[in-house]
């Protein structure tokens, strides 16, 4: 049977946290979406897991300040994210790509990815050679001219992802990046991530375990606003059996998970 990592046996190394959470609470209306949640992130893939209503989502727009924790403690790059703290400073540190965003339809590929290096606060020298660099990251470099409403579905995701990376940030964030993206896109996405992680620490929240298997160094496991798991992929197939539901391994070590929380 794998035990559930305990977080606080965690010691980092030789970097901080990159997020450091204890008890972290965040609340959606009246109801606390995230219910006393302990997470430490260092650099790395983190993929994030959980049935729907978990608080996958709320958790992480709240490490993208989006919203502000209803209780606990949380700092972010070093940075407590309490009283006065600035966020201004944070989010140039930060890239996010929620699972919907708002653009300019008639913006071009590289004027969105322009203007949101623009909003990061990219040094004005850099714009041109990272924008065209997080183009290039997405595969989009061809289509970099045409305008975003002319693009599929797929492609919008990868321009999403284009502007989340553009600032080179320290800590990304990503809410179900691999939507509309096809297979082969998927797999290209799986070699950016591993590439982002060697030098961020990257959470990425999906629904799809194999994603996370083939490209995550780390799994946290949410319900019901709760951390239930916090360990490896490895460590995530090794909790599942032949009598758990799911068509590979990982999904089957998921389920078993799932169920375990439950009981």
């Amino acid at each position: 049977m794998v035990r559930a990592v305990d977080p606080t046996e965690l010691t980092p190394t030789l970097h901080a946290w990159e997020v450091e959470a204890h008890g972290l609470r965040s609340r959606v209306g009246r109801r606390m979406a995230v219910d006393g949640l302990d997470l430490r992130l260092g650099k790395g893939v983190h993929g994030l897991l959980g049935p729907n209503g978990a608080g996958k989502t709320t958790l992480i727009r709240t490490l993208a300040t989006i919203l502000s924790p209803a209780g606990g403690t949380l700092e972010l790059l070093g940075s407590p994210v309490s009283g006065k703290p600035d966020l201004r400073a944070l989010r140039r540190r930060i890239g996010y790509l929620p699972q919907e965003f708002g653009y300019y339809p008639k913006f071009t590929v590289r004027e969105f990815v322009e203007y949101m290096a623009w909003l990061k606060e990219v040094d004005k020298r850099d714009v041109a050679g990272e924008v065209q660099r997080a183009i290039e990251r997405v595969g989009l470099a061809d289509r970099a001219e045409d305008r975003m409403k002319t693009l599929s579905g797929g492609m919008l995701r990868r321009a999403g992802i284009a502007q989340a990376v553009v600032n080179e940030p320290d800590l990304l964030l990503l809410d179900e990046p691999t939507v509309g993206l096809d297979p082969a896109q998927r797999l290209e996405f799986r070699t950016l991530l591993r590439e982002l992680g060697e030098r961020s620490c990257v959470l990425v929240s999906t629904h799809l375990v194999e994603d996370v298997s083939a490209a995550c160094t780390r799994v946290v496991l949410m319900t019901e606003g709760k951390s239930v798991f916090q360990g490896t992929p490895d460590e995530v197939v090794a909790a599942g059996g032949e009598g758990d539901i799911g068509d590979s391994p990982i999904e089957r070590g998921y389920s078993a998970l799932l169920a375990g929380a439950a009981r």
